[in-house]
């Protein structure tokens, strides 16, 4: 069983026991999130294609903990004016394991 879901602006195929990272949801850790966005759903061979969304789809999870991504450096340079700007950046996210699609 398969899903396609979209939740933070991207995509993502998950299926039950699955774990991904998902921009941060404002959900508390071991709390379970209901994730209602649905966009194709694949179950027992048979694909359903939402337009937009799949009709009664639902994809569970359960937050497993809430963190920030790695350091990403952002440096602006312009040559021969002596402007240098260095800014670090750390993205936050939930990791949500997929309990079940309905």
């Amino acid at each position: 069983m398969l899903a396609v879901i979209k939740t933070g602006g991207k995509q993502y195929i998950v299926s039950p026991g699955q774990k991904i990272r998902i921009e941060k949801l404002d959900v508390a850790e071991g709390k379970e999130v209901v994730l209602s966005e649905v966009l194709v759903l694949e179950k027992q061979n048979k694909v359903e294609i939402g337009a937009p969304l799949v009709e009664g789809a639902k994809v569970t999870g359960k937050v497993l903990r809430q963190g920030k991504g790695k350091k990403v450096i952002v440096f602006k340079y312009k040559s021969k004016t002596r402007y240098k700007k260095r800014k670090g950046h750390r993205q936050p996210f939930s990791e949500v394991e997929i309990t079940k699609i309905a």
